[in-house]
């Protein structure tokens, strides 16, 4: 099932770290050993890790509740340094290496900063270590900032190119209904589209440590599907989960979309921070159907606030999304240059950056 894969990454939420109050060393030595076998197959493994508000709550003996920001990316701080640890020792014990990967949620959604991050987790690897990502909630605010790291684990395993995600969760899958409240709920086992009805049968379920839920892992498995990416979710509260899975088999697994996106595209596709939208006329929206690229002439308004390199939606005039697109201008430059021709952009701007407002290379449609 995931076994011929030569990259997987590995997600833990937070309640699988503590169990009855007390950091579950046990279950992340038994997880370390189930690592220790995928390394042996030449496997890259990179884990996300959830657990440091967690730990750092458990180590200064306060309760996560009520916390401000500020005391929350203090806790998160001291926390690290426990979660990191927790870690270090159970890895060493089977002579694995370890490296620390703390990120935003700029740090993805930023193409540079994405290719350094993939650049140093790559580093990682040829050194015969294992990145552990996390996300830096010691610098994050509520406006940059996940909030789960069931996304961010999916970012990471399209920005890898990954084969697999392995979430590991405190149920064995996606079900119909809650399991934990409707008997006749029935598993499903295997998610090639997310269709609305997949959507309904997400629910939310946040546990006393972690911030995700259903929907959640249901935005990661998009995420993983558009880049071509399988993911897995399973039960991981049990001893070698990882092992479980490969005899049990039982989970749910979402099938990746196959496309001929590159990895710019891919990224682009699974950007999850567009800043505004650009609304084009009929024309424009029937040339880059024909593979052209969108030039200022065709552009009819300009949505929000962004700069030149980030990504935002593509829309009709209907407010139809028709793809994402990377900027070549700011959206006031693009205000101002909107339904010219490209010759005329320096008269406007006073200089020219490139003529056209999204290259085609940097453009991804929807289905």
């Amino acid at each position: 099932m995931f076994l011929k894969s030569k990259r997987i990454v590995i997600k833990i939420g937070s309640s699988l770290l503590i169990k009855n109050n007390k950091i579950n060393n046990n279950w992340v030595s038994n997880l370390s050993k189930d690592i220790f076998n995928l390394s042996k197959r030449k496997i890259d493994i990179t884990i996300v890790t959830s657990g440091a508000i967690a730990l750092g709550c458990k180590y200064l003996k306060i309760s996560r509740k009520n916390l401000k920001l500020k005391e929350y990316q203090a806790v998160s701080s001291i926390g690290q340094i426990e979660l990191i640890n927790l870690f270090k020792k159970a890895l060493a014990r089977k002579r694995i290496k370890i490296g620390q990967i703390l990120l935003t949620l700029e740090d993805t959604e930023n193409r540079r900063r994405a290719l350094n991050a993939k650049d140093t987790i790559e580093n990682i690897f040829k050194l015969k270590g294992i990145p552990i990502v996390n996300e830096n909630d010691t610098t994050a605010t509520n406006e940059i900032r996940y909030g789960d790291n069931d996304r961010l684990a999916a970012r990471v395993a399209q920005i890898l190119s990954a084969d697999t995600l392995i979430m590991l969760s405190d149920i064995d899958g996606l079900y119909t209904k809650d399991p934990k409240k409707f008997k006749n709920a029935e598993h499903i086992k295997k998610v090639k589209k997310i269709t609305t009805q997949i959507i309904k049968s997400a629910t939310k379920s946040v546990t006393d440590y972690g911030s995700g839920g259903m929907i959640t892992k249901i935005d990661a498995a998009k995420i993983c599907m558009d880049a071509g990416c399988r993911m897995i979710l399973t039960k991981g509260s049990v001893n070698n989960p990882i092992s479980k899975l490969e005899k049990d088999k039982f989970c749910t697994i979402f099938i990746p979309n196959t496309n001929e996106y590159n990895a710019k595209k891919k990224w682009i596709l699974s950007s999850l921070n567009n800043k505004g939208s650009i609304i084009i006329d009929d024309g424009a929206n029937e040339a880059i159907i024909k593979g052209k690229s969108l030039l200022p002439v065709g552009i009819y308004d300009v949505k929000g606030k962004f700069n030149r390199g980030e990504t935002v939606s593509i829309l009709d005039k209907l407010n139809n999304k028709i793809g994402t697109g990377v900027v070549s201008y700011s959206s006031d430059e693009i205000f101002k240059i909107k339904g010219i021709k490209s010759s005329n952009i320096k008269d406007k701007l006073g200089y020219i950056s490139r003529g056209e407002v999204i290259h085609i290379d940097n453009m991804v449609f929807n289905k």
